[in-house]
């Protein structure tokens, strides 16, 4: 008969299981704390001795880590997703910057029309919470928070289409982002009108989210990052024709 005794769980265990999955479906993330050992023994309702346990067999798989006088991180499981060398590519060619952004346009579609699917009423009031951040950002004229509300709307996107396979792998690709490998996002919310595009661009996708139409979610995700690469585009030809200008007007001086 294939039944086999069923065997009581550790507690140990259970407490592992319940980390990695919140690992896993990204609500810890890189780098966030967790409580200390005893706020955290008390929600999970088990002894310290237990936590300890299932907190070392986390550590020993790498995802947690501690930080003398600090705490417990969820450690840093997207660093090792790139190499230093890759990412020194990245930076070095525009070839990458390019492929990035049509690798966005063609995975973030498919996570758009996923979420309008898919979500969950509170995965739609999460979107919307944060488009309204947006939108009081660009009110306030303020390019810097404009641009970290732009990663962190398309992430609740991404996370709202509930596959984990398209968060870690988008999350990682964010990650470079932030840290400027690919341009700089900051200098597309600088400019007004292009500020007032790229707002009523997220206002799009939000809308065909919140009304779960998939075909318009997908379009206006393609849409905006269509007029992404074209302002890259655009920024990268402006800056190789005032190079040309320069060294004309050196020489010119030099005649």
């Amino acid at each position: 008969m294939p039944f086999q005794k069923v065997m009581p769980e550790k507690l140990s265990t259970a407490v592992t299981r319940q980390i990695e999955k919140l690992i896993l479906r990204g609500i810890l993330r890189p780098g966030e704390r967790l409580p200390s050992e005893r706020d955290l023994a008390e929600k999970l309702a088990v002894s310290r001795p237990s936590l300890r346990e299932a907190v070392a067999e986390l550590q020993a798989k790498g995802l947690l880590s501690t930080r003398a006088g600090s705490g417990i991180y969820v450690a840093d499981v997207l660093g090792s997703a790139f190499s230093p060398a890759l990412i020194q590519l990245f930076a070095d060619h525009d070839e990458a910057v390019f492929d990035y952004v049509a690798f966005r346009r063609d995975l973030e579609a498919l996570c758009a029309e996923r979420a309008a699917r898919l979500a969950s009423d509170t995965d739609l009031e999460v979107i919307a919470a944060i488009f309204a951040k947006m939108e009081t950002a660009h009110a306030r004229k303020d390019p810097e928070r404009e641009a970290q509300i732009d990663a962190e709307f398309h992430m609740a996107i991404i996370e709202a289409s509930h596959n984990v396979m398209m968060l870690h792998m988008m999350r990682s690709m964010f990650q470079l982002l932030r840290e400027g490998v690919f341009y700089n996002r900051q200098a597309m919310f600088r400019q007004h009108t292009g500020r007032t595009t790229l707002l009523d661009q997220h206002r799009a996708m939000n809308e065909a989210i919140q009304a779960r139409n998939a075909p318009a979610a997908r379009a206006a995700v393609e849409a905006h990052l269509g007029y992404v690469e074209q302002a890259l585009r655009d920024r990268k030809r402006s800056e190789k024709n005032e190079e040309i200008a320069r060294q004309r007007l050196e020489h010119e001086r030099a005649r």
